[in-house]
């Protein structure tokens, strides 16, 4: 509506009445768009010195797209000779001067002077207020969808007995109407439900009960008509302290018996469901055991009674379990988990605490005066029995640390650390046992970053060097493959690959380090594998690299580099790259097989694997390993696995290699079970590519001797 003033300009009506105390920016917009008037709070919001925007027109205040050259501008001033065409926004945004935009409120009015009409617009900033609203909205949107959500049905009533809301779940439990509720007829809507019960009267008295007693909760069942059952409960609604109404909650409870007893059910399912929600925070879903938040809590108040003496903690876990997973699949996995649970309850007192603290990672927490060291061999030789797992019998095993508290002052965080140290150590000694922690661990542990720390400098500094191990195949009787071995020259002396692998693998150097022993080798064996095509050479991967998306085409880009055909190259890997559940692992020892690099199965017989499995892997060459040839004393034992082992490689036309050989018995046993190669310190040690020569002679001549006193091969090769 337009307003008639008397006033003779707009900065009388504006300084005089209103600019000057107003919190708001007020500006009066001229019929031709321009500025008339503003008072300091415009200024300010958008950003200009005192005088700056006077006589400027009023779209300076407004980003482009609410300018009127847009059809769709939500304000339109001064067009086709209107003093104002106003459209109303709710997103409407100012522009301040440096460019910046911010969401406004805006109140216009257009206004009849003596000097003609103008529009009085009122500006407000409502970043605050629109983020407010946005926030109310998501707790709304929240709120609404946990109610949806929920299978009980919820009706909430005010304090004054008027229904305030309810959740779809209500309406399809009472077979309401639609449009009931929303009609807001309460007396109608109350008269609908008691219809249904069988006794009115109850539902109306506990009605009547609880309005008389705003702080009350009640629980209690109604039946019905047509023979449902459902459980009523009912809370106050607060905010803050004040009780502004009350929520009632209904459930279908018609499968259960009589109302006394499902009453007392009632009741018993709460505490239940308390409990649960307890043990849900703090015990372990799959073992049942407590969990690391239960033990952590548990720990702590062990080492702060006064009386607690000594504490002792047991950490653990199960060796090689991820490849019962890759294996056996994840359900066994579980049930491997679950046993390991069971087995660890019976190892300790009642006092005591086993929890799972993720993974196949378990902790003991002792408190009884019992000898810590004894529970923990209790838990080794537990955990070492056969586990049946869908029909496969499993040998499972164990690596513990223990730590105890004893007359120190440690916190649960030390004493954790210390038995994990201890863990890892176990683990690095062999696995399957148990180690408690000495304080020379943690110089081992600090030993064991130096030597991660320094393998980055021995790559820059090129002390990896390769030496290499002459392989005697048994039908030419000549030392026709090496195998290259990595050394690290360090300046206090030559470190075995033992004492890195390891560690490189798991800082992930050894991708760096296996494409250096790759070079090395193609370098020095370079002449001599292109000197007869019998010549190979075998270089270890690990499944570290495998996993590399780019070591296949890295090999071969490297075998090229140097003219080295890949037939002349063998890939030693263990049966965990067959295992491993990333495939990319095995596609890229497919990839490299059809360029022509054989696959030899390095350590074979030590894993899960079983022989069948080797018909379905991507391998030319099964590695014996040493624990098998080591068994061989006297040259006269029986050993019907390992004769089947070879029979059964050979079947499937593969190639056998025994390593490990340090006697001539040894040898000549091997040869007569129908090995193909022959590998140890009895041909050679690994030597450097300088001494190669004469190893390979030496390991020929050796193998000749030992030939001379063997027996005839083996029948079935």
């Amino acid at each position: 509506m337009v307003q008639s003033v008397s006033f003779d300009a707009p900065e009388v009506f504006f300084r005089g009445v209103v600019a000057d105390n107003a919190p708001d920016a007020l500006v009066v917009v001229r019929d031709d768009g321009l500025l008339a008037f503003l008072n300091g709070e415009t200024e300010r919001l958008f950003g200009y010195e005192p005088g700056e925007l006077f006589g400027q027109h009023y779209e300076v205040l407004l980003p482009e797209r609410f300018r009127q050259a847009r059809e769709d501008s939500p304000v339109r001033v001064g067009i086709e000779g209107n003093v104002a065409r106003l459209r109303a926004s709710t997103s409407l945004y100012g522009l301040r001067k440096d460019g910046r935009e911010f969401p406004a409120d805006m109140a216009l009015a257009q206004v009849s002077t003596a000097v003609g009409d103008v529009v009085v617009a009122s500006i407000r900033d409502a970043t605050e207020r629109r983020e407010h609203e946005d926030e109310l909205r998501n707790a709304l949107s929240l709120v609404r969808a946990t109610l949806e959500s929920t299978a009980d049905g919820l009706l909430v009533v005010s304090a004054d007995g008027k229904i305030a809301g309810s959740n779809e779940q209500f309406s399809k439990m009472w077979g309401i109407p639609a449009g009931l509720i929303s009609a807001h007829d309460d007396e109608k809507l109350l008269g609908f439900v008691v219809e249904q019960l069988v006794d009115p009267s109850i539902f109306v008295e506990k009605v009547l009960e609880l309005y008389a007693q705003p702080e009350a909760e009640s629980l209690d069942v109604l039946e019905f008509r047509d023979g449902r059952t459902f459980e009523r409960y009912s809370r106050p609604q607060r905010i803050a302290d004040e009780v502004i109404g009350r929520v009632w909650s209904f459930r279908d409870i018609t499968a259960q018996s009589a109302a006394q007893k499902q009453i007392q059910e009632a009741l018993a399912e709460l505490a239940q469901q308390a409990a649960q929600l307890k043990q849900l925070a703090y015990s372990d879903s799959l073992t049942g055991l407590a969990n690391r938040a239960l033990f952590h809590e548990r720990l702590e108040e062990a080492l702060n009674l006064a009386e607690a003496g000594s504490i002792s903690v047991l950490l653990l876990d199960l060796d090689d379990f991820k490849e019962v997973n890759d294996i056996l699949g994840h359900q066994a996995g579980d049930k491997m988990l679950i046993e390991a649970a069971r087995r660890l309850r019976e190892c300790v007192g009642s006092s005591d605490t086993v929890a799972r603290i993720g993974g196949d990672e378990f902790v003991i927490l002792l408190v009884e005066p019992e000898d810590a060291e004894v529970v923990a061999d209790r838990v080794v030789n537990a955990l070492n029995s056969p586990v049946l797992l869908d029909g496969h019998e499993v040998h499972p095993s164990v690596s513990l640390g223990l730590a105890t508290s004893g007359g120190e002052s440690l916190q649960a965080s030390d004493l954790l650390r210390r038995a994990d140290i201890a863990m890892y150590v176990a683990k690095a000694a062999g696995k399957n046992r148990y180690l408690r922690f000495r304080p020379e661990m943690m110089t081992a542990l600090l030993k064991r970053n130096n030597v991660e720390s320094g393998l980055h400098e021995a790559i820059e500094r090129n002390e990896l060097v390769v030496h290499y191990q002459p392989i005697v195949m048994v039908g030419e009787g000549q030392a026709s493959q090496v195998e290259s071995l990595v050394r690290w020259n360090r300046p206090d002396g030559l470190i075995p690959p033992l004492d890195f692998i390891a560690i490189a693998e798991g800082s992930g150097l050894i991708n760096a380090i296996g494409l250096e022993v790759l070079t090395q080798s193609c370098v020095q064996l370079g002449a001599w594998l292109s000197a007869d095509d019998s010549h190979s050479a075998a270089v270890n991967v690990s499944v570290v690299q495998l996993r590399e998306d780019g070591f296949a085409s890295a090999v071969l880009r490297t075998l090229d580099d140097f003219g080295i055909d890949p037939h002349h190259l063998i890939f030693e890997v263990t049966e965990s790259a067959f295992m491993d559940s990333e495939v990319r692992a095995v596609k890229q020892l497919k990839g490299l097989r059809d360029h022509g690099i054989r696959v030899s199965l390095d350590d074979f017989g030590t894993g899960y694997s079983s022989l069948g499995r080797l018909q379905n892997i991507p391998v030319d060459i099964i590695k014996l390993d040493r624990t098998f040839v080591t068994g061989i004393r006297t040259g006269k034992e029986d050993f019907p696995i390992l004769n089947s082992m070879i029979g059964l490689a050979h079947n499937l036309g593969l190639h056998v290699t025994a390593e490990g050989v340090e006697t001539a018995r040894q040898a000549r046993y091997l040869i007569a079970l129908g090995c193909d190669s022959l590998q140890g310190f009895f041909f050679s040690r690994p030597v450097p590519i300088g001494l190669l020569p004469q190893a390979a002679d030496h390991a020929t001549s050796v193998y000749h001797n030992a030939v001379a006193g063997a027996p005839e091969r083996n029948s079935d090769r």
